[in-house]
């Protein structure tokens, strides 16, 4: 999700032991998520000033998901704020702090933890053609989560107008240095085009990311979706009552043809009884060809999302006092 501006703790735990949480075995997908956005505000000024230009999430609105049914938390938070200066730079102890205890408390939880870099594939506003250090990278961050199951690692949200073959290998190399770590969880690959799931084909991604090569063969794709006219989640107003089944068609047929799974990282709609029946019409499809998709993350909650239209923060977003309530029921069997 592309947006401007808008408007700590420091120790390391250790990592969590994974525990299943409750309705697991109703789930009809494996997740139900939100990103949590805020870490990655005030992109004008990469290094920023805690609690003036960015912020952390509030870990009391993690148990407020997750007695909603949520075991998928993807965390948005800049890669200069966590090497600055380079890709191969040192970690500033105290952000890489505030990461680590997200990612503890969640996990500890039994929740999924889901460590996204929200750089469109940029480091420090230039596109990143630094293969070898883009690897570096992931493998030091991995590094830090080796052994705790219920990290999942997104290679780089929404890459876009990148060389092709570029985008290919920034994702290799985040899959490589991953493994390299010693890392064996999930990773989700992301594609050009702001990884579109209505684009993930014409685009070009599913012919050139169809190659990636994993290891522990435990890639699962994923898919940005927003149901507004141009697909950019910058409107309240839905298409149609269909369009996010319409628009999730092509991925699907895609992901069986080539037997690889996917999820939609990204996806929200207004408040509006239009936006509300699509959203519901869109995930009774990914629920019906589950073989496929793992889930869904809703975009978007943190603390300073205020009036903000698809704001799911407890308890006053109105995602959380409207949409939430309507569309849960379809993640769980």
């Amino acid at each position: 999700m592309l947006f401007k501006n808008l408007l700590v703790a420091t120790g390391l735990a250790s990592a969590a032991v994974a525990t299943p949480t409750g309705r697991q075995a109703s789930r009809k997908l494996k997740w139900f998520g939100i990103n949590e956005s805020g870490a990655e505000f005030g992109e004008k000024n990469f290094t920023g000033v805690y609690g003036r230009e960015y912020i952390w999430y509030d870990l009391k609105t993690i148990d407020q998901f997750i007695e909603q049914g949520m075991n998928m938390f993807r965390l948005n938070f800049l890669m200069e704020r966590l090497t600055p200066g380079n890709l191969t730079a040192p970690f500033d102890p105290q952000y890489l702090g505030n990461l680590t205890e997200q990612i503890n408390y969640i996990t500890g939880k039994g929740a999924y933890a889901m460590i996204q870099p929200h750089n469109y594939g940029r480091f420090y506003g230039e596109i990143i053609t630094d293969v070898a250090g883009f690897k570096t990278w992931w493998q030091n961050v991995a590094a830090k989560f080796p052994s705790n199951d219920l990290v999942v690692f997104d290679t780089n949200n929404e890459y876009h107008d990148m060389d092709q073959n570029l985008v290919f290998n920034l994702n290799q190399a985040a899959i490589d240095g991953i493994r390299a770590a010693g890392a064996k969880q999930y990773i989700t690959p992301e594609g050009n085009s702001w990884s579109g799931a209505w684009t993930w084909v014409s685009s070009g991604n599913g012919a050139s990311l169809v190659s990636l090569k994993d290891p522990e063969n435990k890639l699962i794709y994923q898919m940005h979706q927003y149901l507004d006219t141009d697909g950019s989640g910058t409107h309240a107003e839905c298409v149609s009552a269909t369009i996010f089944s319409e628009r999730l068609q092509a991925a699907t047929k895609w992901l069986k043809d080539n037997k690889k799974l996917g999820v939609i990282g990204e996806f929200a709609g207004g408040n509006n009884t239009q936006c509300i029946n699509a959203l519901k019409d869109g995930l009774k499809y990914l629920g019906d060809n589950s073989d496929v998709w793992t889930g869904a993350i809703w975009w978007a909650a943190g603390p300073w999302w205020a009036d903000y239209m698809y704001n799911m923060e407890p308890t006053q977003g109105t995602a959380w006092r409207v949409v939430l309530p309507e569309i849960k029921s379809y993640f769980f069997s």
